[in-house]
């Protein structure tokens, strides 16, 4: 490295004075903070550094650089720096670049104490179920007022909402409802086959989706379709402060925004689940008659006999519920999301973890309530 940049005066007792001269460009190359350290070495008594820039014909950010390493080879060496000497402009992006360094310094990674982190965790979830009793409440007033025919909120939006909630998702819930309805025949032809009781299957298949898995199914393609929109959308709008600017505006943004996503997704899932219960005994009976050799008439009477109409109000109950879990958690995800890209990402996880999982949790109650009841 070209040393002839840096000249050393000791003539200040227990001062180090660097005289810096030339061109300090990062294209013509930087001496090495070693240079610095070595004299530091072989001098133990300096306890203080002071500069001579007059010299200096250019500088760009590789000068700054190269101060700033020495800034931090000093500090660990307990010798003071004195930038009197050095040009304006320096000292400004100096000032900066140690601002940025303490912002971005990483953290020493503590070990919490055990019981310190079962108390976080208690206050997180005491803070989750605020909020969401809280986000109810705001959604409770609306819906009065949407009893009494005074809710207020565009009906060209509520449709435009149906039609993303009903038909736009019309293929994704075909194709999956026939495919769960093709395995749930295949796996009940691998038991029923040992007995010579394959005509069953309509049973397993009937029962299965139009009881449970046809609900359980569109819920969870819901909630990351539409569920993971609504947070995504309002999370951009609260980014944007769009919602700031209809509260500015003296309008609601629960009623305005999340009680037509609410009732959209609420009058949508029930007809959607019907639709996956139809689309998953399609599937089962294709597989039946067509790969196992069922008779058709017989799989189709089968079907009639064993689906009862309690087996049907079931699965109406659970997609009703599970519309409401898929709409509140998306919308109280996007009206709590942080302002930023990366708040936006995080609500829409959350969103999609969060109904998911209240889907299962609902569905196991549902399932043990109707087997109390003997339903």
């Amino acid at each position: 490295m070209p040393s002839e940049k840096i000249n050393f005066d000791y003539s200040i007792p227990k001062t180090l004075q660097i005289n810096l001269t030339g061109t300090w460009l990062m294209s013509s190359g930087i001496p090495a903070v070693s240079e610095i350290s070595s004299q530091l070495s072989s001098r133990g008594d300096v306890t203080r550094i002071i500069f001579d820039t007059s010299k200096i014909s250019k500088w760009d950010s590789g000068l700054v650089s190269f101060l700033f390493g020495l800034s931090k080879e000093c500090q660990q060496k307990n010798i003071k720096i004195d930038r009197k000497g050095l040009p304006q402009g320096v000292c400004k992006l100096l000032d900066l670049t140690e601002k940025l360094a303490e912002r971005i310094k990483p953290q020493e990674n503590r070990e919490e104490p055990f019981l310190q982190r079962i108390g976080g965790k208690v206050l997180q979830l005491k803070e989750s179920v605020l909020s969401l009793l809280g986000f109810l409440g705001e959604i409770a007033v609306p819906l009065n007022s949407l009893i009494a025919g005074k809710a207020y909120f565009r009906l060209d939006d509520f449709t435009l909402i149906l039609q993303r909630c009903g038909a736009d998702a019309l293929g994704l819930v075909s194709l999956i409802s026939v495919l769960v309805g093709v395995i749930l025949a295949f796996i009940g032809a691998i038991q029923l086959q040992i007995f010579g009781a394959q005509i069953y299957i309509a049973d397993i298949v009937g029962i299965a989706m139009v009881r449970v898995m046809g609900a359980v199914m569109t819920g969870i393609i819901m909630s990351g379709r539409t569920g993971a929109s609504f947070a995504a959308e309002l999370g951009i709008m609260q980014t944007n402060e769009e919602i700031d600017a209809l509260k500015t505006f003296g309008v609601n943004p629960v009623e305005f925004l999340v009680v037509p996503r609410i009732l959209a997704l609420v009058v949508m899932l029930p007809l959607l689940t019907l639709y996956a219960d139809f689309m998953g005994i399609l599937g089962g009976y294709v597989i039946s008659t067509g790969v196992l050799g069922i008779n058709p008439v017989e799989y189709l009477n089968h079907t009639q006999s064993a689906v009862k109409l309690s087996n049907l109000w079931i699965g109406l109950i659970h997609s009703f519920v599970f519309g409401i879990i898929i709409a509140i958690s998306g919308c109280l995800r996007g009206m709590n999301c942080e302002r930023s890209a990366n708040g936006v990402g995080e609500a829409t996880t959350s969103a999609v973890v969060t109904s998911i999982t209240s889907i299962v949790i609902a569905t196991a109650i549902i399932t043990f309530v109707c087997q109390v009841l003997g339903v």
